[in-house]
């Protein structure tokens, strides 16, 4: 990663995470890289993140600089993923977004070697600040 910009999570969503990755069966790149930002994020209760900050089942509105393309994406666990928008927090591009706040941008590598620079433009809607605390 060329570029990693400070995170917050909550320490609801660690724990699931947590509980997530002491799940997998196979401990992979994936699960590596989930590990590491888990690993370098400031945790705080739900009721003190900013509604500015992707948690998990936020839906978010970010850009690809290189193409300039939107796109909205809600990230969600991986059961969840695969409908329309919504991308696995075990996804390169989900890793990359959690914990970001809005302006901050990420250096995320993608299969064949690019790299994606993601802008966080806005977060549409996040649990926490909605009240949504059991999602």
């Amino acid at each position: 990663m060329a570029s990693t910009p400070s995170i917050t999570i909550t320490r609801l969503d660690l724990q699931r995470l947590e509980q997530l990755l002491d799940s997998l069966d196979d401990f992979g790149p994936a699960a590596e890289a989930l590990q590491t930002e888990l690993d370098r994020a400031e945790v705080v209760g739900h009721d003190q993140v900013p509604a500015g900050v992707v948690t998990m089942n936020s839906r978010v509105h970010c850009r690809e600089e290189s193409s300039g393309k939107d796109y909205h994406l809600t990230l969600v666990y991986p059961q969840d993923a695969g409908g329309e928008g919504k991308v696995s927090v075990l996804a390169p591009v989900g890793t990359a977004l959690l914990g970001l706040s809005v302006g901050q941008h990420i250096d995320w590598p993608v299969p064949g070697g690019k790299q994606l620079k993601l802008t966080l433009l806005e977060v549409e809607y996040q649990p926490e600040a909605a009240g949504e605390y059991a999602r």
